[in-house]
């Protein structure tokens, strides 16, 4: 223990002053991590490390307490002068390489602060500890474990949580510090005399500690409410989406079903239903989905086929599984469905329910998904649908509806689609991609597409596409679905890891991913007549980027009626009281009666 005497010594040798603006500085260090945990990586990383060193220097000097055991001993007891030289240590170690990962960096601190609080809440036990000193170290121990473990759970967002916990623990020992130094509790120097073990210190110099350590383990216990709160709402997948043994090698054939009555509008039945389709590379595969029919009435319901917007990538992000299976998909006019007397089949396609990689904005597997599930339906006993089919999309089901008009006659040509209905489809993938850094949230759908064609796609990789920093989150965002809370929080760690919001370190128009991406633009060979809405506010897809998917089809004889929405954003365009219901819902009623479509290509704006 001869170094950790000398260390404290010189520490209490200095001037007060000095050891208040040690302090000090500890204070306003920790006040700049806490204020700005988001800052670009390089520069936390070098912030961090300078306060690990920090904190290691003052946890020799005692860790801003003043045991009044310790005050009359020279000792530095063993745990704390073990964690200043583990600080020390892992800040030479972060300034010495400052481009470690996220993962690394929190890890590193992460990990610090579960061992300092067992160090310190073992320390509470000792007998030399007085009744105040022994529950604060307590205290703030437990406070320190729950910390340190809330940043392991955490593994994208947990650099903004280790950032401000730790920085908020710089600012409690450099505050204590500075009290100590201007108030005197600790001796000037080595030669003073110690004070009187019997004449007790003021009341705040007392419980100081204490208080501090109890708002501590408040906030840690706060911040572990929150942690529960953001990691809970994951859809749990259960046994009805796995596929039996012997699985139909046809696509569009039902495996199983069951009523299901989550969100089901009055008057309407509803099951889930698990069945046969093709993946990308033309294998047999299993997907699941949703039909719903009127309750009364002799059958033979005209069907809308419905292909949902994104949910997430992940497999729990299935419409079916999710709180609102209908809506999350932004589908908010099925009760209007069901009083026109129409069916509803809505498929999850693969990988979302079912355990296969998502093809999240892949075209032929989403458009053979949505054209198996209505073949599929139509085995359906007491669902007693009719011939008519409409396939109406949003968004990423917007792309995937017009991929379905595009393969319809060749996949599946006993289902004759009178009409296809693209809602601000993710047609021209290129443009969407290169655009999402621009749009709030756009990270999001980002990493959900690199992330899926780095899976599906072998000349795509995430370590290619993706900045260094932000690999670790795209994962993590992911795995969620894109109702869950934690999504959020992610997004901004993503946003803060960065000098700009960037996700992509390389061009995504170029290389393998931009040719993925290209390639899976849909065709222009659709012979059903199109219903091509758009919304002119629309900041996420925007309708300039339309107009190359627009000529497209029109080049090649498409009939497209082509309506823009002026004051519609991306969502508000398919909302109940958007203005393109009502004539959604006539244009179909004339799909179904079969009355011929107009001019081959026809726009206007509402």
């Amino acid at each position: 223990m001869a170094v950790g005497r000398r260390i404290r010594a010189w520490f209490r040798s200095l001037p007060r002053w000095v050891r208040a603006v040690v302090g000090l500085a500890a204070v306003v260090l920790g006040a700049v991590i806490v204020v700005r945990p988001t800052t670009a990586l390089g520069v936390l990383a070098i912030l961090i490390g300078a306060g690990l060193i920090l904190t290691g220097i003052l946890e020799a000097a005692g860790g801003g307490e003043r045991d009044r055991a310790e005050q009359s001993s020279e000792r530095t007891p063993r745990w704390r002068l073990l964690m200043a030289v583990v600080w020390i240590a892992l800040g030479v170690g972060v300034l010495a390489w400052p481009g470690l990962t996220v993962r690394a960096l929190a890890w590193v601190v992460g990990i610090g602060l579960i061992v300092n609080g067992v160090l310190s809440v073992v320390s509470a036990f000792r007998a030399s500890r007085t009744a105040d000193a022994r529950v604060a170290a307590a205290l703030l121990g437990t406070a320190g474990v729950v910390f340190g473990l809330l940043a392991l759970l955490w593994a994208d967002i947990t650099l903004i949580i280790v950032a401000v916990v730790f920085g908020a623990r710089l600012i409690v020992v450099g505050l204590l510090e500075v009290w100590h130094a201007v108030r005197g509790t600790a001796r000037a120097s080595t030669a003073d005399a110690p004070p009187p073990t019997d004449a007790p210190p003021p009341m705040f110099a007392r419980w100081a500690r204490t208080i501090a350590a109890v708002l501590a383990l408040v906030v840690a216990v706060g911040a572990g409410a929150v942690s529960a709160s953001l990691r809970g709402g994951s859809p749990v997948v259960d046994e009805f989406y796995a596929a039996p043994r012997d699985v139909p090698d046809e696509p569009g054939r039902l495996i199983r079903a069951e009523p299901f009555t989550r969100q089901v509008p009055d008057g309407a039945l509803a099951w889930r239903i698990l069945y046969t389709t093709t993946d990308l590379s033309g294998e047999a595969a299993v997907a699941s989905g949703l039909v719903v029919v009127p309750a009364e009435g002799a059958g033979d319901w005209p069907v809308v086929d419905w292909a949902h917007g994104t949910t997430g990538v992940a497999q729990q992000c299935a419409p079916s599984l999710l709180a609102e299976p209908f809506e999350s998909g932004a589908m908010f006019v099925l009760p209007q469905i069901v009083e026109q007397g129409w069916a509803f089949v809505a498929t999850d396609y693969l990988g979302l329910g079912t355990p296969t990689q998502h093809p999240y904005l892949i075209g032929p597997p989403s458009a053979t998904a949505v054209l198996d599930a209505r073949r599929a339906a139509a085995e359906l006993d007491g669902a007693r649908l009719g011939e008519r089919t409409v396939v109406w999309g949003h968004s990423q089901g917007g792309g995937a509806a017009l991929w379905t008009g595009a393969l319809a006659a060749e996949y599946a040509p006993e289902v004759e689609l009178d009409g296809v209905a693209a809602l601000a489809p993710a047609a021209n993938l290129p443009a969407l991609v290169d655009h999402l850094p621009d749009v709030t949230g756009g990270s999001i759908f980002g990493a959900f597409a690199v992330f899926a064609y780095a899976a599906i796609y072998d000349d795509v990789t995430t370590r290619e596409y993706v900045r260094p920093g932000a690999e670790v989150t795209v994962r993590r965002l992911a795995s969620r679905c894109l109702s869950e809370p934690g999504t959020a929080a992610s997004v901004l760690t993503l946003l803060g890891l960065a000098e700009d919001p960037e996700l992509l370190a390389e061009d995504p128009t170029t290389g393998a991913f931009g040719a993925r991406l290209a390639e899976n633009i849909p065709p222009a060979t659709i012979s059903a007549p199109v219903l091509f809405g758009q919304g002119g506010a629309d900041g996420l897809i925007v309708a300039d980027a339309q107009e190359p998917i627009l000529d497209a089809l029109c080049a090649a004889g498409a009939s497209v009626d082509f309506r823009v929405y002026a004051d519609r954003g991306h969502v508000p365009l398919v909302e109940a009281d958007s203005p393109l219901v009502p004539q959604l819902f006539e244009w179909t009623a004339a799909r179904f009666a079969g009355e011929p479509v107009g001019e081959a290509c026809t726009r206007a704006e509402f």
